[in-house]
């Protein structure tokens, strides 16, 4: 198949990539400064130059808090972006995923969101996002996907986990948040599964599907879960709450997302989130320290 990668440059469309270069898939993959998804005429060259029969939309504006100040260029991206991309896909016939976020709910809940539950975004990035899925499902209800996920970590770029590898080794104690709890996710799980998932969609799989690692944990539990792989003490990493660290978006306090979807669908079953952690750790440690000066 043919595959076209937009925000390609980034961590989860660098591994959408090389995941599908590795299953001998014709993929081409453009970041932001070969492709602006903002501008119609540039996606409709992007398309009309290679006939994609599968557009996967790794494109995002993801400051969260600079959303807060510029929900306008972040609704363009975020927004604008996807509903165009959309439209250019029924032109071309190609089907399209759209990589969206937990952020597009409250926050506020107990148990796992499903796919159907009500969205109340409370923060600019989150209703940004938002509109970017409806705009996609609006366009191109027939041929389409939405892949949410959430607190992504990855080889490539900054992440959590990233940042804590580098705290191990620069400071004596570390304060984590211990009141937000997610799904720690490996960026190249979400990649495998959009690779699944792209002959299917139009076919017999459309709309919305959650893609996280499984179980749960708070940024506390996953700090010193690094830590513990680090083979440092994980006694180092100190609990705190979020009002020890106040930024201009709200944090979910609770993130998880349940998968009913991608198991009715039979894509690739979300592993446990410290499994994935302990094969990933080693490779970003490798490329933190090949990029320590």
């Amino acid at each position: 198949m043919r595959w076209l990668v937009t925000g390609a440059g980034g961590m989860l469309g660098r591994d959408v990539v090389e995941e599908l270069r590795a299953r001998g898939e014709q993929v081409t993959g453009l970041d932001h400064r070969a492709l602006d998804v903002t501008s119609p005429d540039a996606v409709d060259r992007a398309l009309a130059a290679h006939r994609p029969e599968v557009v996967v939309n790794c494109a995002a504006y993801t400051s969260v808090d600079d959303a807060e100040k510029d929900e306008e260029r972040a609704l363009r991206v975020n927004g604008d972006g996807p509903g165009l991309l959309a439209h250019t896909c029924t032109t071309y016939e190609a089907r399209l995923i759209h990589v969206s976020t937990d952020y597009v709910f409250a926050g506020d809940a107990r148990t796992p969101y499903a796919e159907n539950h009500p969205t109340a975004p409370n923060t600019a990035y989150g209703r940004t996002k938002l509109a970017g899925e409806r705009a996609v499902l609006d366009e191109l209800p027939a041929a389409s996907a939405i892949v949410r996920t959430a607190w992504l970590y990855g080889v490539h770029g900054r992440s959590f986990v990233r940042t804590m590898i580098e705290l191990e080794g620069s400071r004596d104690t570390v304060d984590v948040v211990n009141d937000q709890r997610g799904q720690p996710t490996w960026s190249a799980d979400v990649a495998t599964l959009i690779a699944g998932l792209g002959p299917r969609v139009g076919v017999d799989a459309t709309g919305i599907i959650h893609a996280t690692d499984s179980g749960e944990a708070t940024w506390y539990d996953l700090a010193r879960e690094v830590f513990r792989l680090l083979g440092a003490d994980p006694e180092r990493v100190h609990p705190v709450t979020s009002a020890a660290f106040p930024r201009p978006a709200p944090r979910p306090a609770y993130s998880v997302l349940a998968q009913g979807r991608r198991q009715r669908l039979g894509l690739t079953r979300a592993r446990d989130w410290r499994t994935a952690l302990h094969e990933a750790l080693p490779r970003i440690r490798k490329e933190t320290l090949r990029e320590t000066p």
